[in-house]
């Protein structure tokens, strides 16, 4: 089972592997500068989504999930994560996302810091891209922000890359997780 460790003083992400060697990948940065938000990216079907960085606890490869009866649908079950029992929910499901994914992907559990809820929670998601540093700037709080409403966004995230000379621009739903394990917290 591979995890994947986020050191924040080396701006590294680091996978940890038993028997296999250690594979570093580097932090994409946009700016150096106060008011940065770092954030955990990932796919849920075609669309890019985004939680903020101390929401997580680790990233780990799918295992074997059991499934819990009379659970809803969103809850995909149980595992086993180096002694603790970790309650897995699908965010696809949860947020009723029915299109799969257009590669094939490698399913990835983000594992939930205990800030977010008392109890260990698993997320479940299609695949992560990257650990990414964004500017105050890049980040749209104002116009697609959750208020009081049952949409769960912080803000939509504009990520700039190049493609082969041409600039390309992304939009990134930025989640409010807190918010969305707050409201079926009762169903864990």
């Amino acid at each position: 089972m591979g995890t994947f460790l986020v050191d924040s003083d080396s701006e590294e992400v680091q996978q940890e592997n038993i028997g296999i060697p250690q594979v570093k990948k580097q932090v994409r940065t946009r700016t150096n500068t106060t008011g940065n938000m770092r954030v955990v990216e990932f796919i849920l079907g075609n669309e890019l989504f985004a939680i903020d960085l101390f929401d997580t606890r680790e990233v780990i490869n799918t295992t074997e999930i059991t499934p819990l009866p009379n659970t809803p649908s969103f809850i995909k079950g149980i595992i086993d994560l180096r002694g603790v029992i970790t309650t897995i929910i699908d965010l696809k499901d949860m947020m009723k996302i029915t299109k799969e994914a257009g590669d094939k992907k490698k399913s990835r559990i983000i594992v939930l810091d205990q800030a977010v809820s008392e109890k260990m929670i698993g997320v479940l998601v299609d695949d992560v891209l990257a650990v990414t540093t964004y500017a105050d700037e890049d980040i749209d709080t104002d116009a697609h922000a959750s208020q009081n409403c049952e949409r769960d966004i912080l803000g939509i995230i504009r990520k700039k890359t190049k493609t082969a000379g041409k600039d390309k621009s992304e939009l990134i739903i930025w989640l409010d997780i807190k918010t969305m394990i707050a409201k079926v917290e009762r169903d864990l």
